[in-house]
């Protein structure tokens, strides 16, 4: 696996051996940054369900200021601390060894907010709708917030869910990628 574009391009990163974790293809990533614009000019990134970190790394490596990623498993997370410390990105990383809900209560606490936040669980344990509500009645979501779901194409998901719109959906292979923004209106 690797960096596909921006300041890390083309660099390698380490992933955990075995079946714990699905990295997403390269194809799909290069696809999701795509359709939010390529770069961003700052900004802060959730990686909620971050296996090797490769996602918020790619976001970092794009112009975000600063990533998060959460893994409940420990494995995962040393494999997450390994690659930042590849690229040398300490300072735009955090990095939480936890559940999904008991890290967004924990950013609710510090009064946290996201510019992008990824939703990639294990596809047979997701809960992104719950995961979508809390991130909106703990206000974890700047403005015009985006959340960005990787799923199976089997799956749906309402259209709104509070002030989330599902704005774009794409398949790829077996995989789907349905795009929230938030609106204010």
């Amino acid at each position: 696996m690797r960096i596909v574009a921006g300041k890390f391009s083309s660099r390698k990163l380490k992933t955990l051996e075995g079946t714990s974790t699905r990295p997403t293809l390269n194809k799909v990533k290069e696809a999701v940054f795509s359709s939010l614009g390529g770069f961003f000019d700052g900004g802060t990134f959730l990686d909620l369900y971050a296996g090797s970190g490769a996602i918020g790394l790619e976001a970092i490596s794009r112009g975000v200021n600063h990533a998060y990623f959460v893994e409940r498993l420990f494995p995962a997370s040393k494999i997450i601390h390994e690659n930042i410390h590849l690229l040398h990105c300490e300072d735009q990383s955090t990095v939480l060894k936890m559940s999904a809900i008991q890290a967004l209560e924990e950013f609710s606490r510090q009064g946290l907010k996201f510019d992008f936040v990824y939703l990639d669980p294990p596809y047979a344990l997701q809960e992104n709708e719950k995961i979508m509500h809390i991130l909106e009645e703990k206000s974890l979501l700047n403005e015009h917030a985006k959340v960005i779901v990787e799923s199976l194409k089997e799956d749906c998901f309402s259209n709104q869910i509070g002030n989330l719109i599902n704005y774009k959906e794409a398949i790829y292979g077996i995989t789907k990628i349905t795009y929230y923004k938030r609106s204010t209106l």
